[in-house]
């Protein structure tokens, strides 16, 4: 390994291991989308557990999952971020939402009616992420050009 080391002129840090370069990971879409239905469930879990529903702890949790989902994705990937956040806002109201009465029927409605109470959250949690992509974007098409 230390032959290997020293063709490649890895970096080390103080525990023997290779050193990061400081650049955040990035996520491919999938990952993203993984990470943003992970995130905005665990967040939902937590407001339901701790307060009895959800309101401001899982609207936070969203908007947080959305910014770091529109850092860490790819460049190749950037649409993802913007996109899996609603996704995920949808599948956490139907897996922890509250539901009136049983039934496809029930499930729908309450769907509805859990996207109507919540509209900032899932407004303000994509467009941070879609503001957040196209500066990204904007900035990667102006490196390209300056080149």
């Amino acid at each position: 390994m230390a032959r290997l080391r020293w063709k490649l002129k890895l970096p080390l840090g103080r525990s023997g291991q290779q050193a990061r370069s400081g650049r955040p990971a990035r996520l491919t879409a999938i990952g993203t989308g993984v990470l943003t239905l992970a995130g905005t469930v665990a967040a939902a879990g937590v407001d339901q557990l701790l307060f009895d529903g959800l309101g401001v702890v899982f609207g936070l949790g969203f908007v947080a999952v959305c910014f770091q989902a529109a850092v860490r994705v790819r460049s190749a990937d950037l649409l993802a971020a913007p996109i899996s956040g609603p996704i995920a806002f949808a599948l956490a109201l139907l897996l922890l939402g509250p539901v009136a009465s049983p039934g496809v029927v029930g499930q729908v409605v309450a769907l509805a009616t859990g996207l109507a109470l919540r509209a900032d959250w899932l407004f303000a949690g994509t467009g941070l992420a879609a503001l957040i992509v196209t500066a990204r974007f904007v900035a990667q098409r102006r490196i390209r050009r300056g080149r």
